[in-house]
């Protein structure tokens, strides 16, 4: 709250956006010439032939004869100064903020769909996504999918609710089979490093190892790393086997496959971004492995801003307020005789 009592504090710094109101002064000093022309017209000088019999009368109501006017020209100067835009300038200030840009890279290969997760691989990391983003209204999350080649369904955005619209029309085989990791990374690397996000964070989800892309996964996280950019990497798929879609002649048919993810690649993105490394096996470790990265990110950042210009209208609005109630309450007790 505006504390009034502040009202000379740091004057010295003021300046003004709209000086030209301090014209309006040149109006107030002609309405006080008027005033003292007025008065004296009213109250001409009494002519005695001696002052003898008034030697030893002092009164101090004449000293207030002209407060109210003082008071009133003094509210209409606040007044002046508020149009003419006061302004603060060279303060800073300690201010707290989580400032977290959060690009999602998601694998969407034909993997994916394997049925160790409920109701499969897929659909388990979007829901699970789309809860980490409720969980962050204030920060800008971005969306870039890959397979064989890597596209971005999102670029860094507050606009959550497309967002998750977005989160839900993804499917498997919407882009060319395969599992381009490199691709998908260097896509959430280009999208996040102009950023002027205090963290930036990408969070790379795949269940496999990079078998194409032009880009290799390791040069990628060299890139990450020199524009600041933080890389949590999730391997997902249960160890051993999982029913994994094939083809065959009569459709779609699931067999237990050997779960491939390449960690160590994994690990090394992470390590040399600054990130981590995690591996989720069913849906609770996928859920509680967003539970933990949304925690490594969302402590606040205590940082120190430099305020060039802040409005400080309100000491003058504090000023000119206080003056007229002065006036009103003056005028109405102690100086109510006074015309």
């Amino acid at each position: 709250m505006y504390q009034p009592l502040s009202f000379f504090r740091d004057l010295r710094d003021i300046t003004f956006a709209h000086p030209h109101f301090f014209w309006l002064f040149v109006l107030l000093a002609a309405v006080a010439g008027w005033y003292a022309w007025r008065r004296n017209k009213r109250h001409p000088d009494l002519q005695l032939s001696s002052i003898e019999g008034l030697k030893g009368v002092r009164t101090l109501r004449p000293y207030f004869r002209h407060v109210l006017f003082a008071l009133r020209m003094l509210a209409f100067s606040m007044i002046i100064l508020i149009l003419a835009r006061p302004q603060l300038s060279n303060r800073w200030e300690s201010v707290t903020t989580e400032g977290i840009d959060v690009m999602m890279a998601l694998d969407i290969s034909g993997s994916m769909l394997a049925q160790d997760f409920k109701p499969d691989r897929l659909e388990a990391a979007k829901q699970v996504a789309v809860q980490f983003v409720a969980g962050r209204p204030n920060d800008r999350i971005g969306l870039v999918v890959f397979s064989g080649e890597s596209f971005t369904q999102c670029p860094l955005t507050t606009d959550h609710i497309s967002l998750v619209n977005l989160f839900n029309n993804i499917h498997s085989g919407m882009i060319e089979d395969g599992t381009a990791i490199g691709m998908g990374l260097a896509n959430a690397v280009t999208r996040i490093k102009d950023s002027d996000a205090v963290s930036r964070v990408i969070i790379l989800l795949t269940d496999g190892m990079n078998t194409q892309g032009a880009i290799d996964p390791l040069t990628a996280a060299e890139i990450a790393k020199t524009f600041g950019v933080r890389v949590y990497t999730i391997g997902v798929g249960s160890r051993g086997t999982a029913p994994y879609p094939v083809s065959t002649p009569f459709g779609i048919r699931y067999q237990d496959m050997k779960t491939e993810i390449d960690e160590d690649l994994l690990k090394q993105i992470a390590s040399m971004t600054g990130g981590a490394y995690f591996r989720a096996t069913d849906n609770e470790h996928l859920k509680a492995v967003y539970e933990e990265i949304d925690q490594l990110e969302k402590s606040k950042v205590s940082v120190e801003e430099h305020h060039k210009k802040t409005e400080e209208y309100l000491r003058f609005a504090w000023a000119a307020l206080l003056l007229l109630l002065a006036e009103t309450v003056l005028r109405y007790t102690v100086l109510k005789s006074f015309p």
